[in-house]
């Protein structure tokens, strides 16, 4: 399975620009906002889970942030973001591998999730997602995550997805953090197609 993962991703990158996946944003205002709204230090470590080859790090290097992470499964995506981010590699560690396989103890003020983590519709998955979360983050660290809501697609990319509701979340995450802000939000694809999304930021209690 995740060798099917990988291969399938690995496709998506190999074959697709960056503005030709739905997911694409040339600047994720919502997600900008919600890491501003954290308050952390310029050179704080955040991380971008699952970001492909998207614009996010590039929008947080212009705005002062020095210590970021991209990860995705997908070599073909980091490959891609490293060579758009030739010129600030020194603020950029790249990885590859599932958010699964991941965990960096204590490390990260901000764990920012758009459009991965409902791709995991195994509850072991989600469970070990959470713990991966709760591990790699400080203590009071923030937990950015966005995923089709009730309202969205029920696959993506041709994989089937987990639409969530804030309640749906709550069972999830409320145990270990706090909510700190929750908003739908309707993204239009560059097919001009729109998918509603629910972003949620919490905080690690």
């Amino acid at each position: 399975m995740e060798n099917n993962k990988a291969a399938h991703w690995e496709n998506v990158f190999a074959t697709k620009a960056v503005n030709e996946v739905s997911w694409f944003q040339e600047k994720p205002e919502s997600s900008i906002q919600l890491i501003q709204s954290c308050r952390v230090a310029k050179d704080a470590k955040i991380i971008d889970v699952g970001g492909g080859d998207s614009y996010l790090i590039d929008n947080l290097i212009a705005l002062g942030y020095t210590n970021l992470t991209l990860l995705d499964i997908s070599e073909n995506a980091i490959e891609k973001a490293k060579n758009r981010l030739a010129e600030h590699l020194d603020k950029v560690t790249f990885v590859v591998s599932n958010s699964l396989d991941f965990c960096d103890k204590d490390a990260y003020a901000i764990w920012h999730d758009r459009a991965s983590f409902h791709f995991l519709t195994d509850e072991n998955e989600v469970q070990k997602y959470k713990s991966n979360v709760l591990d790699s983050l400080k203590a009071n660290g923030n937990l950015i995550l966005a995923t089709f809501s009730e309202e969205g697609p029920e696959k993506c990319s041709g994989l089937n997805i987990t639409q969530y509701s804030v309640e749906k979340l709550e069972t999830i995450f409320g145990e270990a953090f706090e909510l700190e802000n929750c908003f739908t939000e309707e993204h239009t694809t560059p097919f001009d197609t729109v998918q509603d999304f629910i972003f949620c930021h919490y905080k690690k209690i």
